[in-house]
């Protein structure tokens, strides 16, 4: 019996002891568990982290505006490309980087800051810093400098105004002649008055309308509504735009010269605008040239080019004028240009025209000598479809 209940015990204290064994064991194995879990939960954590900071970062070297970041103290902790050149910088962009630690010490003082920095160049630009302070729910996180170009917009937001000054003067001009002529026209009785009012009014009322008809055209072609390219003989342009400007050439005693190739030389254009651009460059050579000085176009091909050259004995560009000469409205000689009739949108047109077929137009001139025009465009291997035939096309114009 005793031996029996010191087995039976024996059993007992044995079952008790794996029962706690096994209690203590699922308790490591449950730790480790947990462990292996918040380990994996960390790294996962960790990762995210990384990616977000990656994803950030990436994102922040892709934008095109310079940014800067500070911590509490004021040291820098990040610039993105855009930023970092300005570090080193030795001439004007220095002022930059200068404007920049300014403005980062604004605001570690918690002020919201902002200046404009003009670099003089070349090339001349425009810069607007800014910086801000970076806090949240009462903890200060330091501070953020941006650097923005506003170059561009300040030039396009010049070019508007002057747009709305010129074409205000531009209209007033006329339509202020009509109002005066309407006047005397109604009081007037003599016979002969009147008929010579009627002729200025009819000029009056051309010009006015050349000026709408020229901003129509020029809109039409900045924005190339309805552009319809196709291979085109530059030959045939030639003629079209000589036709054109003919009437005028006569009226002034301008003799108009023309050198063309033997062969077609084959563009891929929209022909009416084209057209459009060699017509304004005879019409201002024409205008600004005395009776008797000819002007002379010639055709060639440079390479992949195709260019048309248009040359006068006239007055000549200032060289400081000719980097502005294709702006709208731009004149050289405003009193001159007034008399002429122009309104400074030829050779806006002109540019838009090659800028729309992918060519360029260039002007080489000195004062007293005249002035050359080259209008170039991509040549093509195409041929002409939908036009007369080469050999019976007639330049207009005497052939040199």
């Amino acid at each position: 019996m005793i031996v029996t209940l010191v087995v039976v015990a024996a059993v007992v204290v044995l079952a008790l002891t794996a029962a706690v064994a096994w209690r203590e064991h699922r308790h490591f194995v449950d730790a480790e568990e947990g462990r292996r879990r918040d380990d994996e939960l960390h790294r996962r954590q960790e990762h995210e982290v990384v990616e977000s900071e990656t994803r950030l970062r990436l994102s922040l070297d892709a934008i095109t505006q310079g940014v800067i970041m500070a911590d509490p103290d004021g040291t820098v902790l990040y610039r993105n490309p855009y930023a970092q050149p300005f570090i080193e910088a030795r001439h004007g962009e220095a002022l930059v980087e200068a404007a920049v630690a300014e403005l980062l010490a604004e605001a570690a003082r918690g002020r919201a800051v902002e200046r404009e920095v003009e670099l003089f160049g070349p090339p001349r630009q425009c810069l607007f810093v800014s910086a801000m302070p970076l806090r949240f729910e009462g903890r200060d996180y330091g501070s953020v400098a941006l650097i923005d170009d506003i170059t561009e917009p300040q030039r396009l937001d010049a070019m508007r105004r002057d747009f709305v000054a010129n074409i205000s003067h531009e209209l007033r001009t006329p339509m202020g002649a009509l109002s005066l002529l309407a006047e005397t026209l109604a009081e007037e009785t003599d016979p002969e008055v009147l008929s010579r009012l009627a002729v200025r009014v009819q000029a009056e009322a051309i010009r006015l309308s050349d000026i709408m008809d020229e901003l129509l055209e020029l809109s039409r072609i900045e924005s190339n509504e309805a552009s319809e390219q196709a291979p085109v003989a530059i030959q045939h342009v030639i003629s079209e735009a000589l036709t054109r400007v003919m009437p005028t050439a006569e009226d002034k005693e301008v003799p108009i010269e023309t050198v063309l190739p033997a062969l077609d030389l084959v563009v891929r254009a929209d022909r009416r605008q084209l057209t459009s651009a060699v017509f304004n460059l005879l019409d201002n050579a024409v205008k600004y040239s005395e009776a008797n000085q000819p002007v002379r176009v010639t055709t060639r091909m440079e390479g992949d080019w195709v260019e048309v050259e248009v040359r006068d004995l006239g007055y000549g560009i200032p060289q400081g004028h000719q980097e502005r000469i294709f702006e709208r409205f731009y004149q050289v000689d405003r009193s001159r240009g007034r008399s002429d009739g122009g309104v400074g949108l030829g050779l806006a047109i002109v540019r838009h025209v090659a800028t729309n077929h992918g060519g360029e137009v260039r002007v080489e001139s000195k004062v007293g000598e005249g002035s050359a025009f080259t209008l170039a465009v991509p040549v093509s291997d195409d041929e002409p479809v939908g036009q007369e035939d080469s050999q019976d096309l007639k330049p207009i114009g005497v052939q040199a």
